[in-house]
């Protein structure tokens, strides 16, 4: 990137991506992923970002984001690239998520190392298991088998001793071929997540994530107290200090990050090497990202967790955003040497909801 290289041109939209299938969560269904995209153009060269803003998962509201999208875009017209990043941080604090889409496109038109692919790599992905009929659930066990994957994510969080009796059922069908992470994204009360997690055989699970609400760090202590597996944090968590405050907590093990969290890609390395310098193990990946995140996550991933990643919400999407779209393979994203993402425009334009165009 030539250093005098300028910020011409900032578009931002939303899009709308339906799934294939329902997406089910302990706090509703998500039938659609449509996260907020940005571009932003310097001569002849076009970064992207891009973040998703789920009501309830964080304090940002959708509101707020695209207003402070807008208003970085109209800062941003002029500005060096390499300089970019000060316009953002001033919105970062309040708006991490819309603030993380502005730093990706930054990141790409900076030729982040973090980004470049300089050889053959493949991030192990996990897949989500969603069936809950006993005959159901043992096919796509099998199915997933199959395909490649050696972790599956089950969610919990709705009634605790149904939810105990369908891992019992999903151990018995992995027979020990898989790992099992349970995510009660923040389903459970803290007696409710007491009762589920005592009781849990611990065979073959890997991890019990967020039992409880966000901000209730005494009922998310009290239930990995007693839980029978360590938990891990992810919505509770949004920095540093966070990271720190978990890793006080008793049987606290796990601590996952998602790049719209963190910001910029280097940040995010920093981030997921202090998880594992206080004795915890890093998990990465947004399950309700397109293929610009998720492959940014993958880049990052493939330097810092040696886990299955969770970078998997653009296999969920009926369609994709790339010309050449991220490759997986045995249950893993392949990104051969040299790999550099390719917009499909008429992809873009056709799930294109609403957009907002800046400069030329």
């Amino acid at each position: 990137m030539e250093a005098s290289m300028r910020v011409e041109q900032v578009i931002v939209r939303q899009v709308s991506f339906p799934l294939t299938t329902p997406y089910k969560l302990s706090t509703g269904d998500k039938l659609v992923f449509d996260p907020y995209v940005i571009e932003v153009r310097a001569e002849d060269q076009t970064g992207w970002g891009e973040c998703m803003v789920s009501p309830g998962y964080t304090t940002e509201t959708r509101h707020g984001s695209w207003k402070s999208a807008l208003d970085m875009a109209q800062r941003l017209i002029g500005a060096p690239v390499n300089l970019a990043g000060k316009v953002i941080s001033g919105y970062a604090p309040q708006f991490p998520g819309i603030s993380s889409a502005m730093y990706g496109a930054i990141d790409m038109l900076n030729e982040e190392p973090l980004l470049r692919t300089d050889h053959d790599t493949k991030i192990p992905l996990l897949a989500p298991c969603q069936a809950h009929e006993a005959k159901a659930l043992q096919d796509e066990i099998e199915q997933l088998i199959e395909e490649g994957f050696k972790t599956l994510k089950v969610k919990v969080g709705y009634k605790w001793q149904d939810d105990l009796d369908r891992v019992s059922l999903i151990q018995a069908f992995a027979a020990g071929r898989v790992t099992v992470r349970l995510d009660a994204n923040r389903g459970f009360n803290e007696s409710d997540g007491k009762s589920f997690s005592s009781r849990l055989n611990p065979v073959g699970i890997e991890l019990f994530e967020q039992p409880c609400a966000s901000d209730d760090w005494g009922a998310n202590s009290a239930v990995a107290a007693a839980s029978t597996v360590p938990v891990m944090l992810d919505e509770s968590i949004y920095g540093i200090a966070d990271i720190d405050r978990a890793a006080k907590i008793e049987n606290v093990g796990f601590v996952k990050l998602k790049l719209k969290k963190i910001g910029k890609a280097h940040e995010l390395e920093a981030a997921l090497n202090h998880i594992r310098e206080l004795g915890m193990t890093p998990v990465l990946g947004d399950g309700v990202s397109l293929e610009i995140a998720c492959w940014m996550e993958a880049r990052v991933g493939s330097r810092t967790i040696s886990n299955a990643g969770e970078m998997n919400g653009f296999l969920k999407a009926r369609s994709r955003l790339f010309q050449n779209p991220l490759v997986l393979h045995q249950g893993a994203i392949h990104l051969p040497a040299g790999y550099w993402p390719i917009m499909d425009r008429d992809s873009l334009i056709f799930h294109t909801i609403k957009e907002e165009k800046y400069g030329f």
